[in-house]
């Protein structure tokens, strides 16, 4: 009889995005995979166009400042429990695994009082608040970093690194170029801010795009709402709002890499190999993980750091020229990382229960 396996993770992307990626290699070993999450949210949307059955719960933001919305979001996370309780006493999963953030932590607490197996996967070096509340409820707890074991309870950390998307791997050169209308004769640089953009990011790569274009062909991943129309008819520079099926290609496409520093999108450069300048959020705009992830990655030789209080076109520009200068030494530090794709340890985990 084929096991059952309940997902959840929600409230951005990025705590859906390696729930994806594992999806492919349960349906290969014949899991019967439902997924839980919030009742609007983007993970919502991710799993009906994956065809994966979802059973959406009331769910409520964890703030770490005071807001009288606090309040609220207490009951809405109590109602969520409950509701997340009595779904998986129907659903019967042998195992529930959380990807993390909010939407996560009434399942996770649902399926500890069922008495189910609960395995959660951090991405980030020190887990965040939602998996600090949901860890007590875990049987094992995944990393991506090694330092992570660090804030983990003896008995249950185990680094595995981040899964990887299989299609990711399939990407084809050409067909990313002629999405472009790129020759190939330029080397490539892509930019990159997060499923929403990063408008500091867009304003200093266009500031100095002038220069860029001497030497690189440019694919611009700028956010909805962000695409210039001005520089549309720009020769070299390619814009896109959002992609999705296309990202393979263009990563196949694409020599070097700037970005902010989440995990899901630095593990996926590193199983790749490509070379790229991390700009990690600021600790005035979140609660200081990016720049954690981004320095693990300079210490090991992975990526060239800046930070984004030390941005302008000047240094963007110079750190630009200097990762492609030597991108080759990169590479090479890439090429021995053992951290490269997290899937067959996280179903290694699984099998385990």
């Amino acid at each position: 009889m084929a096991k059952k396996i309940l997902l959840t993770g929600g409230g951005t992307a990025g705590h859906v995005t390696p729930n994806l990626a594992l999806i492919p290699y349960l349906q290969e070993e014949g899991w019967e995979i439902e997924y839980m999450g919030s009742k609007e949210g983007i993970e919502k949307v991710l799993m009906a166009e994956a065809g994966i059955p979802y059973h959406g719960i009331a769910t409520g933001k964890l703030r770490r400042y005071i807001s009288k919305e606090n309040l609220k979001d207490m009951f809405r996370v109590a109602k969520g429990v409950a509701e997340a309780q009595k779904e998986i006493r129907k659903i019967k999963p042998d195992l529930v695994f959380s990807k993390g953030g909010f939407v996560a932590v009434p399942v996770v607490l649902g399926a500890k009082a069922n008495g189910i197996p609960v395995i959660i996967h951090e991405s980030d070096l020190t887990p965040g608040l939602a998996n600090k509340i949901a860890i007590p409820a875990a049987k094992v707890v995944c990393t991506t970093f090694p330092e992570t074991l660090d804030y983990i309870p003896k008995n249950k950390g185990v680094h595995v690194g981040s899964p990887i998307r299989k299609e990711l791997f399939l990407g084809n050169r050409q067909t990313g170029l002629g999405l472009c209308g790129f020759t190939g004769e330029k080397p490539v640089l892509l930019m990159m801010g997060g499923s929403m953009g990063a408008v500091k990011l867009n304003l200093c790569l266009r500031s100095v795009l002038p220069e860029l274009l001497k030497t690189f062909d440019v694919i611009h991943l700028c956010g909805k709402g962000h695409v210039s129309e001005e520089l549309q008819v720009l020769q070299g520079y390619k814009q896109f709002a959002y992609v999705s099926d296309e990202l393979a290609d263009l990563f196949a496409a694409t020599d070097l890499i700037v970005s902010r520093a989440g995990s899901n999108s630095i593990f996926e450069f590193l199983a790749l190999e490509k070379p790229h300048l991390l700009i990690p959020l600021s600790k005035k705009a979140s609660r200081g993980d990016q720049i954690l992830n981004a320095n693990s990655f300079q210490k090991q030789g992975f990526a060239k750091v800046l930070e984004e209080e030390e941005m302008t076109g000047e240094t963007f520009l110079s750190n630009v020229m200097d990762l492609y200068a030597n991108r080759v030494e990169y590479v090479e530090q890439m090429q021995k990382s053992q951290m490269t794709n997290g899937t067959e340890r996280i179903l290694q985990e699984f099998h385990k229960i």
